[in-house]
């Protein structure tokens, strides 16, 4: 008698020790990760209490849970880490040739090459990247965890390229950084997306790329004006301290509980919590629980690739990732050619040259909340057909200052006052076509065919495949898979803009100065951005004739609120 209550004692006291360590390690309580260092004494109290206290104990709800896990805060810290993310990608960019040129003593014959190959290559880690991040992602049991994973891989990667002295480290450190940011970018646009109203998407997703655009005229505007007045370290402090801040918001913010957890703190009211979406909701899980009787586990991964199919299929989806593709290689290859032009051209410094970039995505932090909500309102046929439109003539008279055809715009005043307009007034239409794709590809409105409560990510495109086979989108309804395919056309985008540019300037920068016999590479430079900026505004006349015949006339959020 007296040996089995002692057994009984010590099985409390291990599972006490078990629970204590579960606590310590929770990632999802910051104080519960602090207190790793105090579990030695915790050992020692908790042989003082027993099993059903402590059980207690540790399903309370974590320090803050209430406003750490609000739609405000959980919007807020991906904000934070979207901008993060692109305010350290256009960091680089202005300071890329005095890293190369004075740190690495590279040949500056070979700066345009290396820089190429720098940007292409973040491009390709992203876009290979970004599905394997989806699929581990749905296998996460928190979203957060991905999250935190791609914090750590972006502070090594800055970490890297900052304190690089050789190309292999700073391309590793370019590779880490893409990777992260791709998981930033499919995580989080997933949790951004079901944490805002319904009625408010556009206007919502042009509030985040507010900030997105925000990290892109941060990162290239301060990193050239600190290089030049203030030396390199002091320029690279700053994103150290954007990381800070990111840290900081990904470890407060939290995920509501999934319902299990509120069954097993307080059974008996389980029943009031059930109507409460945002405690008792996953915020990444499908909208509706998988039918495994119909089709089974292994009949999952058929449903996937059918799922891919019916979407690559649909001339719809296909033109929203080219608008995407479209969008990156434009922005892609202006990062990659216009310092150097720009230098070769005007004679600018880093200092001028961040003032381009200024110049180019400003209007972006004011304009695309009202883009958005022009959107909202109109639908993406209109507005994102009126902005490829008007960005042909812009990029046009980019093109104009440095070519011998336009001497009235020479590298003089005039030349120099042309292309600061034309580049500020391309900025200020780009609002209209960036994050149409995401937009069109993920909207959330009530199912009303099915259940008045539950939420559908899906658009008219993805509605009218449903009707011919439901299952497929039933099994499907996973933001992580809707973002997954954007973030793989953004990242294409973003490889092809670099390479695209990079080879047309090997290739006519070669042909002319083999006639030239051996002039400098400048003029081939000058004869070479005008052709390019022509491609690309043909390229964005097509998706101007595209998206008016695919996209959506009206945001499937509203024709679903509009009366009958």
């Amino acid at each position: 008698m007296l040996g089995s209550e002692l057994v009984r004692r010590r099985d409390k006291k291990i599972l006490n020790i078990k629970c204590i360590l579960l606590g310590c390690i929770h990632f999802d309580d910051v104080i519960g990760f602090l207190s790793l260092s105090l579990a030695p004494r915790f050992f020692f109290l908790s042989f003082f209490f027993t099993t059903d206290h402590f059980a207690m104990e540790i399903t309370k709800e974590p320090w803050g849970y209430s406003w750490r896990s609000s739609r405000i805060l959980i919007v807020s810290s991906i904000t934070v880490a979207l901008f993060a993310e692109t305010f350290l990608f256009g960091f680089l960019t202005p300071i890329l040739s005095y890293m190369l040129e004075e740190r690495l003593h590279i040949d500056p014959s070979q700066t345009q090459r290396y820089t190429t190959a720098l940007l292409t290559g973040h491009g390709f880690v992203g876009l290979v990247s970004a599905p394997i991040i989806a699929y581990l992602a749905e296998k996460t049991a928190s979203q957060k965890t991905p999250l935190l994973f791609s914090l750590a891989g972006c502070l090594v990667g800055t970490l890297m390229i900052a304190f690089s002295t050789s190309v292999w480290v700073l391309f590793t450190g370019r590779v880490l950084q893409g990777a992260a940011g791709a998981g930033t970018w499919v995580v989080g646009f997933a949790l951004l997306a079901n944490n805002v109203d319904k009625r408010n998407l556009g206007a919502s997703m042009g509030m985040a790329m507010s900030f997105v655009t925000a990290g892109m005229v941060g990162g290239p505007t301060v990193s050239g004006a600190l290089l030049q007045m203030f030396g390199y370290w002091t320029a690279w402090s700053l994103p150290l301290l954007v990381l800070a801040l990111d840290i900081i918001a990904r470890l407060v913010m939290i995920e509501p509980r999934p319902s299990s957890d509120k069954d097993l703190k307080t059974p008996d009211n389980s029943i009031g919590d059930e109507n409460s979406p945002e405690e008792s909701t996953a915020l990444l899980s499908d909208a509706q629980p998988t039918k495994q009787s119909d089709y089974g586990v292994e009949g999952q991964g058929d449903q996937k690739r059918k799922y891919y199919k019916a979407m690559l299929s649909d001339a719809r989806v296909l033109i929203s990732l080219a608008n995407v593709v479209v969008v990156a290689s434009l922005m892609s290859g202006i990062n990659n050619t216009l310092p150097v032009h720009l230098r070769d051209v005007f004679g600018w410094k880093s200092f001028l040259i961040s003032m381009m970039f200024f110049c180019l995505q400003v209007p972006n932090i004011v304009l695309s909340g009202p883009a958005g909500w022009l959107r909202d309102r109109l639908g993406l046929r209109g507005p994102t057909t009126f902005g490829w439109v008007a960005t042909v003539p812009l990029i046009l008279l980019m093109g104009a200052p440095g070519d011998s055809h336009f001497p009235w715009a020479g590298g003089d005043a005039a030349g120099k006052s042309i292309f600061s307009c034309s580049l500020l007034a391309l900025g200020s239409v780009l609002p209209l076509v960036r994050g149409v794709g995401a937009v069109q590809l993920a909207c959330k409105f009530p199912d009303v065919n099915l259940s008045s409560t539950k939420l559908t990510m899906v658009s008219d495109v993805v509605k009218d495949m449903e009707a011919k086979d439901p299952r497929v989108f039933e099994a499907n309804r996973s933001n992580l898979r809707v973002f997954s395919m954007t973030e793989v056309s953004f990242s294409l985008g973003m490889m092809l803009g670099p390479l695209l540019t990079g080879s047309l300037f090997e290739t006519i920068g070669f042909f002319y100065m083999a006639v030239a016999l051996g002039k400098l590479s400048s003029v081939s430079h000058q004869v070479f951005y005008p052709i390019y900026l022509r491609f690309i505004a043909f390229i964005c006349f097509i998706q101007a004739i595209l998206s008016w015949r695919w996209l959506d006339t009206k945001l499937p959020s509203l024709e679903a609120e509009s009366p009958a």
